[in-house]
């Protein structure tokens, strides 16, 4: 009776182990629009989210009219954008036909913005990841 205890025991506490951990918390967010309050409303987000949870990874998949989100002389955020770069896990991606059709070079993006080559495949295929998805608008 003793052992049948024991091993109740520790079923029970390797459950509560495993519901002790954290659960990955990953998202995507999408946005395409040049609204600025959107634009601010996404990285201030993320930064939101970051804090209150140091662990969690974040994605802001940039493409359509929001280039000017990430373009150095163009975007009203780049401050706060670089500093969100400066922590783990924490990305923005252009889309790179977003880019070829508005003439943008990498040169002239927010330095540690990333390219995908299409904007819309990387949000799906971190969904199919198991990451939640947000679209941005206002």
């Amino acid at each position: 009776m003793k052992a049948k205890n024991f091993l109740l025991f520790l079923l029970l506490l390797s459950c509560l182990h495993l519901n002790a951990q954290s659960i990955d918390y990953k998202v995507v967010f999408d946005i395409s629009s040049k609204d600025s309050v959107s634009q601010q409303a996404v990285v201030r987000e993320v930064d939101l989210i970051k804090s209150s949870n140091p662990d969690s990874k974040l994605e802001v998949v940039v493409y359509g009219q929001a280039i000017d989100l990430v373009v150095k002389d163009r975007s009203k955020q780049t401050d706060a954008i670089q500093q969100l770069l400066t922590k783990k896990d924490v990305s923005f991606k252009v889309c790179a036909i977003t880019m070829k059709r508005n003439n943008i070079t990498a040169a002239q993006l927010i330095p540690g913005i990333q390219t995908v080559p299409d904007g819309i495949y990387e949000i799906i295929t971190k969904e199919h990841e198991g990451w939640g998805y947000i679209k941005v608008a206002h």
